[in-house]
């Protein structure tokens, strides 16, 4: 039966979903903001611009409840047999630096958007509160920002994946089959 808590070899259905639910996000939303960085915004083009704003608050509601079920279910103990230690440390630095981005591009973007002073409306229902004041400086610089954190985070993500794949086909360990549930 599979176990919604993580185990301590194993890692539980809802750290697993939550892993994959942020995979497929950020794959989705790092294309998508790259684009709409280098797109003038128009009347044609705005909705693209909520849609954006809305999954990204989406993903960052994401990452803070990974951090909370990580409170309450602690990771798995990391699988350590033939491994450098330096690489041991590499991997848990990586991590973290990955947690840090997932919180800090969306936030970013919400203190960016918040500097501009036009309302930031999720899904065309629920006004975002404002987090900076209005600051023609504050945008540019808030935007820019958003964009370099959010090139950062797809450099770690893929970083992520190719150690991952190593861990998996070069090292042949249980890392992957583990997070996909069949370890």
């Amino acid at each position: 039966m599979m176990r919604a808590r993580n185990g301590p070899e194993t890692w539980g259905l809802v750290s697993r979903a939550l892993h994959w639910l942020m995979a497929a996000g950020l794959l989705a939303m790092l294309p998508f903001g790259l684009w709409l960085a280098r797109t003038q915004p128009s009347l044609g083009t705005l909705w693209l611009y909520g849609l954006h704003k809305s999954l990204g608050v989406m993903l960052l509601v994401l990452v803070l409840l990974r951090l909370v079920w990580h409170r309450l279910s602690p990771p798995p103990v990391m699988l350590s047999e033939g491994v450098a230690p330096w690489q041991l440390r590499l991997a848990a630095t990586s991590h973290r630096a990955l947690y840090a981005l997932m919180l800090a591009v969306p936030l970013a973007g919400w203190s960016a958007s918040s500097a501009t002073g036009i309302d930031t409306v999720l899904f065309g229902r629920w006004t975002l509160p404002r987090i900076a004041p209005v600051s023609e400086a504050w945008d540019r610089r808030g935007f820019a920002l958003h964009l370099w954190l959010s090139v950062a985070l797809a450099v770690l993500v893929a970083i992520h994946v190719a150690g991952a794949l190593w861990r998996h086909w070069g090292h042949r360990d249980a890392t992957l089959r583990r997070m996909l549930g069949w370890a």
